[in-house]
């Protein structure tokens, strides 16, 4: 029977080389942050973001250390600093190196590391907020999706909170991510308690609608059945 060291190096490899896949096949612009489409979908989430993290009164400041887990080309990391998280505060792990190699070109006081968060490699109860964001879809093994959500709970300090972003449906053109619910998230995070949104038009049409009318792709938004994601703040009880 595989341990869970071998489930964990499996699972490692298997995102790693999905990444590389999308990294040859994915177009520059599909992501660009100059793009209308991901502009739309960045300011909705944000927004949203900061709506849920006031109501529970956890807006990081200057000396709330944050963590983001699979921070990718930045993630959230520089609205980090702009809600006033000073860099040296700011903390993250990726697989990816060469991501790591460009982030830590642009943040250089920032701890970024290397690796995965299957064993984050920082004390227990250390951050004020530790953001998963489109991580865990990418992982397909439940084991180590429930490994991954033990360690975030472990590094939350008491009265943190967990901010949550990713994709609440499968993709059916990409069998490499799958998709996790409302009942999934509250199972993954049993100790944590929060409020759970559904958030995000369907990337698809956000890519047709948005460079043609943000109106338009506006008022998709708010038809729930349109929604792709789920955006949650959850708290580690004192």
């Amino acid at each position: 029977m595989n341990s869970n060291n071998d489930i964990l190096a499996a699972e490692r490899a298997r995102i790693k080389s999905e990444y590389a896949r999308r990294d040859r096949e994915i177009t520059r612009d599909l992501y660009a942050p100059w793009e209308p489409a991901p502009i739309f979908m960045h300011t909705g989430r944000k927004r949203a973001a900061s709506l849920l993290l006031l109501r529970a009164g956890l807006i990081p400041f200057n000396d709330d250390q944050c963590l983001e887990i699979g921070f990718g080309s930045m993630g959230w990391l520089p609205d980090l600093i702009m809600w006033g998280v000073r860099e040296t505060d700011l903390h993250g792990i990726e697989l990816n190196s060469e991501r790591v190699d460009l982030v830590r070109q642009i943040l250089p006081q920032a701890d970024l590391r290397v690796g995965d968060a299957g064993s984050l490699p920082w004390d227990a109860n250390m951050f004020r907020l530790v953001i998963a964001s489109t991580v865990f879809t990418s992982i397909l093994n439940n084991a180590v999706r429930r490994t991954v959500a033990r360690e975030i709970v472990r590094v939350l300090a008491p009265g943190g909170a967990l901010l949550w972003y990713d994709f609440a449906v499968n993709n059916p053109k990409n069998p490499q991510v799958r998709g996790v619910g409302r009942k999934e998230l509250r199972e993954l995070f049993p100790e944590l308690r929060g409020e759970i949104k559904s958030v995000t038009l369907a990337p698809p049409l956000a890519r047709f609608f948005a460079p043609r009318s943000w109106t338009i792709a506006s008022l998709l938004e708010a038809i729930p059945v349109l929604r792709t994601h789920l955006l949650a703040v959850m708290v580690k009880p004192v």
